[in-house]
């Protein structure tokens, strides 16, 4: 089922089951061997997919119950292979939930990752700065995040074998936290840590909108990432994730915002964001 639109037919069509289902008629395709993790690859960071070493990629429309990727910047493809002698998934792109998809279907990629085999995940994404001191192209490892899009992927029937209630209170896993940071050490790249809240969008945030972030303890925004986070700490898959801070946010910023200029600075950023994910990959 490729429909983006809510409801209880849809639930059960992107449910754990149905990932299973998914992940075995792609199997064949892919030939997925033990990752040692999957990786999704957020606005303008898809060309680490291009490093992976014997690649083997669907695209998502050919994938059972995935719609087309419609964001630029989002290729839309799953890709196996390997990376620095590792084996990984990587996603190209993600679902939004400002696409019209519902927080299931959003969330649906995580479950098909899962089912391939993938028990760590590494989720990255392109967002606006709010700390005062960040600049553009600056990298943030993600300590917790803020739902602000005030929907959740897990409401509903319970997918069998996951609690009715995760518990969120290490949903950035520490541990890989302290990895991410060490590997960025090594590899020469400045990286900060902080909170991420995720927006419903499409449109950009009000300055009055930023100013409520900030006093909530948000250090970066955008949107996407959470319901992806949600799913994968309630399959229990440990997650680490890092945030390309494109642009400082309204009111802060002296500049209109656009997404032509997350592109061109997450592009910017794109060697020095490679470069830690490739070491982490490697540190796994």
């Amino acid at each position: 089922m490729n429909s983006s639109r809510a409801g209880a037919g849809q639930v059960a069509s992107t449910g754990r089951e149905a990932a299973r289902h998914a992940a075995e008629a792609i199997s064949g395709r892919l030939q997925v061997n033990q990752p040692v993790c999957a990786i999704v690859l957020g606005s303008g960071l898809g060309g680490l997919a291009s490093k992976i070493e014997n690649p083997r990629t669907v695209p998502f429309q050919d994938i059972p119950g995935f719609p087309p990727a419609t964001v630029a910047g989002h290729r839309g493809t799953l890709t196996a292979g390997t990376l620095d002698g590792r084996e990984v998934l990587t996603l190209a792109g993600r679902l939004h939930l400002y696409e019209g998809h519902s927080p299931e279907l959003a969330a649906y990629p995580v479950r098909l990752l899962h089912a391939l085999g993938a028990r760590t995940l590494f989720v990255s994404n392109a967002a606006g700065g709010i700390r005062r001191t960040f600049r553009a192209g600056d990298l943030m490892i993600i300590a917790d995040h803020l739902n602000m899009q005030f929907r959740n992927p897990l409401i509903g029937k319970r997918g069998k074998g996951e609690p009715r209630f995760p518990d969120m209170s290490d949903c950035y896993h520490s541990e890989l936290r302290a990895l991410l940071a060490r590997c960025a050490a090594e590899a020469g790249v400045p990286v900060r840590e902080g909170v991420y809240a995720g927006m419903l969008g499409p449109a950009y945030e009000t300055p009055a909108e930023i100013r409520m972030l900030e006093r909530f303890g948000a250090d970066a925004v955008g949107m996407s990432t959470v319901p992806e986070v949600i799913a994968a700490n309630a399959l229990g898959m440990r997650v680490a994730g890092m945030s390309c801070i494109t642009n400082l946010a309204a009111g802060i910023s002296p500049v209109r915002l656009s997404h032509e200029e997350v592109l061109e600075t997450s592009a910017a950023a794109a060697e020095a964001f490679e470069r830690v994910v490739r070491g982490f990959v490697r540190a796994l």
